[in-house]
């Protein structure tokens, strides 16, 4: 299992942490009840942490045209018609998949298209299973315009234990579905706001696979 490059840093200075705790505690006192369950600890703590920054590579087989892929792992919390004032300036159709700390954490692009808009917020750390975390908590705008003309928003945004977010996005980049958008560090959300006529393929807590699961198909006349 690889592992993403966000976590090879805290990865080793984990390491390096529970084993500076560990060692002297193994080595000062009687090898009984604590140092083995300060090393159990050490090792289920090491192993969260793995299991959290893991980054399968995946490979959407699917139809591309018109399609809009899951950007995370996780499960669906809203399906709703709102507002989405900062990229297109319109009422849309929003997607919101909450992501546990249990979940992928590595984002990858809705759609194959063109990346037009990149916007840094910052912002508070409420819950991101709560509806107004789309509008009040850290969170990063990523405006992509499809290769049949469609635009459409997607947003990233930080929870209660997320406290930062990675946009690999810039404008004028190539979106490709295989490609990674960005990061978020533990429990977070990524919403997707699609025009009103877009044929919604999910529906509320269904669990989607970031990459490979269809979430809606765009109408467009290319």
């Amino acid at each position: 299992m690889k592992i993403h490059r966000e976590g090879t840093n805290i990865l080793i200075l984990l390491f390096i942490v529970l084993g500076a705790l560990n060692v002297p505690v193994w080595l000062f006192l009687p090898p009984y009840v604590l140092p083995g369950l300060l090393s159990a600890i050490s090792v289920v703590v090491y192993l969260f942490v793995f299991n959290f920054f893991r980054c399968p590579k995946r490979k959407y087989r699917g139809v591309r045209k018109n399609m809009v892929v899951s950007s995370v792992d996780g499960h669906i919390v809203a399906i709703e018609k709102v507002r989405e004032p900062e990229y297109l300036k319109s009422e849309a159709m929003m997607v919101s998949v909450f992501m546990s700390p249990l979940n992928v954490h590595a984002n990858w692009y809705p759609v194959d298209g063109t990346v037009e808009y990149v916007r840094h917020h910052r912002g508070r750390f409420l819950s991101a299973y709560l509806p107004k975390a789309s509008s009040e908590n850290e969170r990063s705008t990523i405006g992509i315009v499809t290769d049949q003309g469609v635009r459409l928003t997607a947003r990233q945004i930080a929870g209660a234990m997320a406290r930062r977010i990675v946009t690999y996005a810039r404008r004028g980049h190539r979106a490709n579905i295989d490609d990674h958008l960005g990061f978020i560090k533990f429990g977070s959300r990524v919403d997707l706001y699609l025009p009103l006529d877009a044929e919604i393929l999910v529906e509320m807590k269904q669990n989607v696979k970031g990459g490979v699961t269809p979430l809606a198909r765009l109408h467009s006349s290319n």
